[in-house]
C-alpha cells in the first residue's frame, strides 16, 4: 500500500472519528433541571464557550446577542421568584441571560473594520456594508428589527447549548421567566429584548430521554 494510500485511510478515519464525536455530542443534549450546586465552571471556561457559541450566523453579521452572566449566588438566589422559581437557577453554576440589541448596527463599524483588518474585505466593500446596515437596519419597523434580532439570538443560543455539551456541561433553554422584572432588576435598557435564560452545569439527577415527531411527520418536498 503505498503512502498516499495510508494517508487517505488516515483521513477517512478521522473525518468518520470527528463526525461521530459530533453526532454524540447533539445525541446526548438533554433539558437538565437539576444541577450539582457545588460544581463551578471558571470564568474563563465561559467565556470560551460563548465566544465558541458567536460562531453562529447572523443578519448582515450583525451579532445582536448580549450575554449577561450571572454567578453570584446571591444574585441567582434572587433570579429565582423572576424565574417562577424554578431551581435551576440557583443551583447551576452559570445562567447566561441572552439578550438582543435592537441596535446593533451602531456596532457595524467595529464589525466590518474588523474584517477589513482580518484581511476578509477591502475597506470600499466594509464602507458600503456599514452604510447600509446603518441605513436598513434604523429604518426598519420595530417589530420586524425585534424579529430579526430574536431569531438570531436563538441561533446563538443553541450554539451555546451544544458548546457546553461538547464540554460536558449541561442546560436547558428557559423562556418561562418575568422579562419586565428581570429588566427593572438589571436595569436593562429597551435597547436590549430578553430572550432566553441558559443554566449552564453538571447535571445532579440525569435528564429523562424524549422522543421526537417522525421525519415522514414533519417534512415535505416541493410543497405541501
Amino acid at each position: 500500500m503505498s503512502s498516499t494510500q495510508i494517508d487517505s485511510q488516515v483521513q477517512v478515519q478521522t473525518n468518520k472519528s470527528s463526525e461521530a464525536a459530533f453526532f454524540d455530542v447533539l445525541n446526548s443534549r438533554r433539558s437538565v433541571r437539576k444541577y450539582d450546586s457545588s460544581f463551578v465552571i471558571s470564568e474563563e471556561e465561559i467565556r470560551e464557550i460563548l465566544e465558541i457559541a458567536t460562531k453562529a450566523p447572523s443578519s448582515s453579521n450583525m451579532q445582536p446577542w448580549r450575554f449577561l452572566v450571572v454567578t453570584d449566588p446571591e444574585l441567582k438566589q434572587k433570579l429565582l421568584p423572576i424565574a417562577f422559581n424554578q431551581q435551576q437557577v440557583v443551583d447551576a453554576s452559570a445562567i447566561v441571560i441572552v439578550l438582543g440589541d435592537l441596535e446593533m448596527y451602531t456596532l457595524s463599524d467595529k464589525i466590518y473594520n474588523a474584517t477589513v483588518a482580518a484581511g476578509y474585505m477591502t475597506e470600499e466593500v466594509a464602507s458600503n456594508f456599514i452604510n447600509n446596515s446603518v441605513k436598513m437596519y434604523s429604518s426598519l419597523p420595530a417589530e420586524r428589527l425585534k424579529d430579526i434580532v430574536i431569531f438570531d439570538t436563538g441561533l446563538v443560543a443553541m450554539q451555546i447549548m451544544l458548546t457546553a455539551r461538547a464540554k460536558g456541561y449541561d442546560s436547558v433553554p428557559m423562556g418561562g421567566y418575568n422579562k419586565d422584572q428581570l429588566k427593572e432588576f438589571f436595569n436593562i435598557s429597551d435597547r436590549y429584548v430578553p430572550t432566553l435564560m441558559l443554566p449552564i452545569g453538571k447535571a445532579a439527577v440525569e435528564a429523562h430521554p424524549t422522543t421526537r415527531l417522525s421525519i415522514d411527520d414533519i417534512t415535505f418536498y416541493n410543497g405541501l
